[in-house]
């Protein structure tokens, strides 16, 4: 089931990419834009009273956009977007549902890609990934009585490859993850009592177009 709706967000995603009837070659245009569905899977390390009462996001599948300039054939940077992201919030041993968050966590990387093996081209990347929280006192199994922080800001690594069907377009296989981790804190005073650590692995298919 998650992987039909990961097929299923990949394709409606991929309708929003523009049709480009005379493009340049591989060699004349820097840019790749890439569109993927992303399957979101939180880690979920807990502290203090996220510990004692179980508080977790829950995994989803996501749409993601992905834009790349080659400095080099070798070296690019890529420019990860989405657009806001609903997580549900989960606490206590059975899981019930505690609230919902926003998310909006755009990444910038610094790509290596491997070019001398023919349609095939692996690459890998580092960078750093910021996370917007939106909503972020929205909690009502907690009487809206606490909040996480604004943002986070963390350290993410990939590894993926591109199989390129002819100059333009390929498949694409991709792997990130990323540290993140908010602090809990009471409404009304901004007192912390405890810390929520997402840290996703996040595995993705998608479309790649080469400019």
């Amino acid at each position: 089931m998650r992987f039909k709706t990961l097929v299923v967000t990949l394709v409606a995603f991929a309708s929003f990419i523009p049709c480009v009837s005379h493009a340049q070659s591989t060699t004349d245009n820097p840019w790749m834009i890439r569109v993927r569905a992303v399957d979101l899977l939180f880690q979920n390390g807990q502290s203090g009273v996220a510990s004692t009462e179980n508080v977790k996001a829950k995994n989803q599948v996501i749409p993601e956009l992905d834009i790349s300039y080659f400095f080099t054939k070798n070296i690019a940077a890529e420019l990860v977007l989405t657009y806001p992201q609903q997580v549900n919030i989960t606490s206590g041993p059975g899981s019930s549902n505690a609230g919902k968050i926003t998310a909006l966590p755009p990444s910038l990387l610094l790509q290596y890609h491997f070019t001398d093996l023919g349609a095939f081209k692996p690459y890998v990347g580092a960078g750093v990934n910021y996370t917007i929280f939106g909503n972020r006192s929205n909690f009502p199994a907690y009487g809206n009585s606490i909040q996480i922080d604004q943002s986070s800001l963390g350290f993410v690594a990939q590894l993926g490859m591109d199989y390129m069907l002819d100059k333009n377009w390929g498949v694409n296989l991709d792997l990130k993850y990323a540290t993140m981790s908010t602090n809990i804190t009471t409404v009304s005073d901004g007192a912390n009592i405890g810390k929520l650590t997402l840290n996703p692995w996040m595995p993705a298919v998608g479309v790649t177009y080469k400019f």
